[in-house]
């Protein structure tokens, strides 16, 4: 008690003097009071100033220092508003945040006097159109989802709505993705935080996704709970299930939800403590190797009534995506599709080191999953999807031109109902009511009027994609291929992607792994284990030594 007094003995001082220099100018005119309002507050805030010890600049420049403070905090709105041009903010530029609220709102998206974009820019892509143009091309384009072992196929929009928890977003967040996913005849993700009545309200498709917590079909001690699982998983509304291994925001690390955002209601649906901090474990317990997660997956698929089930991942060393085809083709058990997600990050906040510098972004990890299918001869019975930072009918073309079937978006789905990318998800203190469980900011999130908002941007996106696809000559992006896809490497040279990526032809993986430059990844991938069956650090020394003689 005598410490804190100390501590708080200055600031107290110089209110209590402050005040008195105020009664003392009533008292001698009111003439006097007004302008030591005025200035008494500021001499009182400069004594405190110089009397703390925990900020230097406040020492040494009382006042005039909070003004940092205030600029610092207005820093990224400045920046968002004024000072960035359209095609250069991060995460998301101005030019993509104004492309989807225009297509939400249902205003025109075409623009004037061409191009903003450098096409000298060895970051510029474009798409080798047809003299002879598709005349009629999909403006829905669907995909089904299921294969042999599914009793229950689902045909799915090639643009869903990505994994977003209900705790994360907010009640009335989740109620308008779904409206939108109803209106427009696609999916959404439930994300790992459970299956809540928000998800089900309007009917919208939805996909049930498990991490590694089980949230919804989870025991006591926080193992899955087979029980619960079918039960829910039995609704119409569950078209698919899916079994998130990592994501993209954070891989290789567990997510949490603060206990402040921990409502009772949260912890209803997904059966924890409330107001306690909701932590998913970094690794699953129901198994540990590939075999294990398959079995495991075959176990969903048969809990779910023959609903079709699919493994979310970041791709990360080398040698686990062809270990998961290993397992495939030794055990004969087949996931539905495999959702890849980017290692750009995503709506869920994270450390900042695991969104910046772990997992591969999502170009790279589609291609990488892509081949190790392909190369197996799998990808005719296992679907792959995109999950990244996906906004426009391009980003749709290029990641399905690349070896997706369709794609799923967050954030974009997000500025479709009203975010502005103010990037206070974490705090609770979300302006637009999207991802805070404040009542009081949830107020201004109508689902009644962003759910059809949701449902205008995926139309008018496809349309987009339509449009790409009937000018390279197709009716259905199916038919897209990577030498569609230029992609400019220098100021004088554009190849085609399949020139500087490498797209491995069906079944190589089978007849002749060593002529790919998969090799040392394929020998060190073993069905029984994520850990490499081989010494890599040798294994891919060998292989330098080889190329460099050569």
């Amino acid at each position: 008690m005598l410490n804190m007094l100390r501590r708080n003995l200055m600031p107290i001082a110089a209110l209590l003097l402050s005040l008195l220099f105020l009664w003392l100018g009533w008292q001698v005119s009111p003439a006097w009071f007004w302008p030591l309002l005025l200035t008494v507050p500021v001499l009182a805030l400069g004594i405190y100033d110089i009397t703390q010890r925990q900020w230097t600049i406040l020492r040494n420049y009382p006042v005039a220092a909070r003004l940092r403070w205030l600029f610092y905090d207005l820093r990224p709105f400045l920046r968002a508003y004024i000072v960035e041009d359209d095609l250069h903010g991060t995460p998301f530029p101005f030019a993509a945040r104004n492309l989807v609220h225009e297509r939400a709102e249902g205003l025109t998206d075409t623009k004037p006097f061409g191009t903003e974009r450098h096409t000298d820019a060895a970051s510029y892509h474009w798409f080798a159109h047809s003299i002879a143009p598709a005349e009629k091309p999909d403006e829905s384009p669907r995909v089904t989802v299921g294969n042999e072992q599914t009793a229950r196929k689902y045909s799915a929009s090639v643009f869903n709505i990505s994994a977003m928890s209900f705790g994360a977003l907010s009640a009335n967040a989740i109620l308008s993705l779904n409206l939108g996913a109803k209106l427009g005849g696609f999916y959404h993700d439930t994300g790992e935080g459970g299956l809540s009545e928000h998800h089900l309200a309007h009917g919208g498709d939805v996909v049930w996704e498990l991490g590694s917590g089980y949230f919804g079909a989870r025991d006591k001690q926080g193992h899955f709970d087979p029980a619960q699982f079918a039960d829910k998983a039995a609704n119409d509304a569950v078209k698919m299930t899916e079994i998130k291994l990592s994501q993209g925001a954070k891989p290789g690390h567990g997510g949490l939800l603060p206990g402040a955002k921990v409502s009772e209601e949260i912890a209803r649906v997904r059966g924890v403590p409330a107001h306690e901090d909701c932590l998913s474990p970094s690794a699953h317990s129901a198994f540990s190797t590939p075999i294990e997660l398959l079995e495991f997956a075959a176990k969903m698929r048969e809990l779910s009534g023959g609903k079709p089930v699919g493994l979310k991942l970041c791709i990360g060393q080398m040698h686990e995506p062809f270990a998961l085809v290993k397992a495939m083709l030794q055990t004969g058990i087949l996931p539905d599709f495999i959702v890849v997600d980017g290692g750009e990050g995503g709506t869920g906040a994270a450390p900042q080191e695991l969104s910046d510098w772990v997992g591969m972004p999502l170009e790279d990890g589609l291609v990488v999953m892509r081949n190790a299918l392909v190369g197996a001869g799998l990808k005719g019975q296992v679907r792959l999807a995109a999950s990244g930072k996906v906004y426009s009918g391009m980003g749709l073309a290029r990641n399905l031109a690349q070896g997706a079937d369709w794609c799923n978006a967050a954030r974009a789905f997000m500025f479709s109902i009203g975010c502005i990318q103010a990037q206070r998800c974490h705090l609770g203190t979300c302006p637009t009511g999207i991802t805070t469980q404040d009542p009081s900011r949830q107020r201004g999130l109508v689902p009644e009027v962003q759910g059809p908002r949701a449902a205008r941007f995926h139309a008018e996106t496809l349309k987009s994609l339509a449009r790409i696809v009937a000018s390279v000559g197709f009716e259905h992006p199916r038919d897209l291929a990577p030498h569609h896809l230029i992609h400019r490497v220098g100021p004088e040279k554009a190849l085609p992607v399949d020139e500087i990526k490498v797209f491995l032809p069906e079944g190589i993986l089978l007849a002749a792994p060593e002529d790919t430059v998969y090799a040392s990844w394929w020998r060190a991938a073993r069905a029984d284990s994520f850990r490499p069956a081989t010494d890599l650090v040798a294994d891919r020394a060998r292989k330098h030594k080889r190329e460099a003689v050569d």
